[in-house]
């Protein structure tokens, strides 16, 4: 099984990264979680985005899907040709943003056809289940500005979940959900020193991050959604203070790959 990290930046893009990205593969099939601005460079890199088995998204902030559109072009006038529709899954409210974004780009009049003769477009119920080739998607409701999920990818070999916190505060209860996962994907966006409410703040910090892989049993913390202004190593540092397992920084290329 293998993360491929697409881009790691914060709310915006950082010296050479995008923002939030990441190709989750087996051996069989492949996804992305999220499409932030700036990481379709990156993807190419690594697969052809025409054979990808599908994109699922965890918010509708920009920050996490604005190179959505990026790949719609692409898919709509590339000389080669998708074979099919690139399934695209989006949380509540997804099709109604994407007829917006259709709206701005193309003509006021035009609607989610801008996007679906490329895509097929479904919503998910965050309270069942995405099944992408042998890759299954769960979902947990974050602590965020706006509605947001936390992704679990379960492996049907049993080699050992990921779970992407997507944005979330400290207060989500994802314990449980994430628990005896293999390689935990959090952001740790939020410095020690913030004034929000415990209750109330959308995001993690580095050290906070840590203590969720501690509690949940991870094996593996990548790190992600960092502005690389708040001194990112700094940022591992304090994860590693929480957490004694392996701790690393999402920049675009990296990769981790597990079995068991």
């Amino acid at each position: 099984m293998k993360l491929t990290t697409l881009g790691g930046s914060a709310a915006g893009v950082g010296t050479g990264q995008g923002c939030s990205s990441y190709l989750v593969q087996s051996d069989a099939s492949s996804l992305v979680l999220d499409m932030g601005p700036n990481t379709l460079l990156e993807l190419r890199k690594h697969v052809d985005y025409r054979q990808l088995d599908g994109i699922v998204i965890s918010h509708l902030h920009a920050d996490h899907i604005l190179d959505l559109v990026a790949l719609r072009y692409m898919l709509n006038y590339n000389p080669v040709s998708a074979q099919g529709l690139l399934p695209l899954h989006l949380p509540p409210d997804g099709i109604a943003t994407l007829e917006r974004i259709a709206a701005a780009y193309e003509a006021p009049e035009t609607g989610i056809e801008w996007f679906t003769s490329v895509f097929d477009v479904q919503q998910y119920d965050p309270a069942g289940s995405v099944t992408i080739g042998d890759l299954t998607c769960t979902f947990a409701s974050t602590i965020h500005y706006i509605p947001c999920w936390a992704i679990r990818v379960h492996f049907s070999d049993d080699s050992g979940d990921l779970l992407y916190t997507a944005d979330t505060g400290p207060a989500a209860d994802l314990d449980d959900f994430g628990s005896g996962v293999h390689v935990l994907l959090a952001e740790g966006m939020a410095r020690d020193d913030s004034d929000e409410a415990f209750e109330e703040r959308g995001h993690l910090t580095p050290a906070e991050a840590g203590e969720l892989a501690s509690r949940i049993g991870a094996h593996t913390l990548v790190l992600t959604h960092l502005w690389e202004e708040n001194d990112p190593a700094d940022s591992i540092r304090r994860a590693t203070t929480a957490f004694n397992g392996n701790v690393i920084r999402a920049i675009p290329g990296m990769e981790v790959a597990w079995q068991r």
